[in-house]
């Protein structure tokens, strides 16, 4: 259980660099001011973690909005954590290199604090985890890790490997728990981080989950996430309103019992809202 006590609080990742345990997410942002003004918000309300990806065609947004947030709040580039990601399309030694330079060009960022493997894909993710590596090993990127990536993946993928992905970034919420693969990335020194962590909204009237917030007087959201952290799982909820920004960050003053997260728990089926990494292959 991880004792973050505010929205800058962070874990350290196995080679010592520091992610926040809360950050925001951008996937399906409207590139242009809705991005811009969603990262520009976040940052103003105490959020210092920004996840974007190649593929949501969003990152020159991100980067505007980081641009602006830096310079409007008197902080500096290294304050904050930016995540993104190499596309399927993008895998393979030389085309993944090629691919952080587009994104860094695009975010108008000289370095990466996380560069991700979007998804395991068909067969190409261990000459793309060769190239992060080399961009790592260049400091190029502070640190490198995969995204979607089930058990098997990660395993075939540590065969070869001579860097240990820090940070596995998968589907996670009170309907898919992933136990094992969360078991497994502890084990070996992986830090898990959720996307879609409120089930892109399909859980917000769950009666348990009402039940424990009002309890709490949280929202269904506020109650998801809190069990996140509770669980040491990073999460990246996405929202482009400043009010949904600041509530979903307001989480550190309350504590979900060990029964209550015990019922949270009992609600997985083994459910998704994105695809299964066993069938995205391309």
């Amino acid at each position: 259980m991880t004792t973050a006590q505010n929205l800058q609080a962070t874990t350290t990742l196995h080679n010592g660099v520091k992610m926040p345990w809360f950050g925001l997410g951008v996937f399906k942002v409207e590139e242009g001011s809705s991005t811009v003004e969603s990262v520009k918000s976040a940052i103003r309300n105490g959020y210092r973690s920004i996840d974007t990806a190649a593929i949501y065609q969003n990152e020159t947004g991100v980067g505007q909005g980081i641009k602006e947030a830096l310079a409007e709040n008197g902080l500096s580039r290294e304050e904050l954590f930016v995540t993104s990601k190499v596309w399927n399309d993008d895998q393979g030694y030389e085309t993944t290199l090629a691919a952080y330079e587009t994104s860094l060009q695009k975010l108008g960022l000289e370095y990466l604090d996380l560069y991700l493997v979007h998804w395991p894909g068909k067969d190409k993710y261990k000459e793309t985890w060769r190239a992060l590596e080399t961009l790592y090993k260049e400091g190029r990127v502070k640190a490198i890790g995969v995204s979607n990536f089930h058990v098997h993946h990660l395993e075939e993928l540590l065969k070869d490997a001579e860097i240990k992905p820090m940070v596995n970034q998968v589907e996670i919420h009170p309907n898919l728990s992933q136990q094992e693969l969360r078991d497994y990335c502890a084990a070996n020194g992986i830090q898990i981080e959720a996307w879609s962590p409120l089930m892109q909204g399909k859980l917000l009237d769950n009666p348990v989950l009402t039940e424990i917030g009002a309890k709490h007087g949280k929202s269904v959201a506020q109650v998801i996430l809190r069990w996140d952290l509770q669980h040491g799982i990073v999460t990246i909820p996405k929202s482009i309103k400043e009010n949904r920004i600041v509530e979903n960050a307001d989480i550190f003053n309350f504590e979900l019992s060990a029964e209550e997260v015990a019922r949270i728990d009992a609600l997985n089926e083994n459910r998704r809202v994105g695809p299964d990494p066993d069938t995205l292959l391309f």
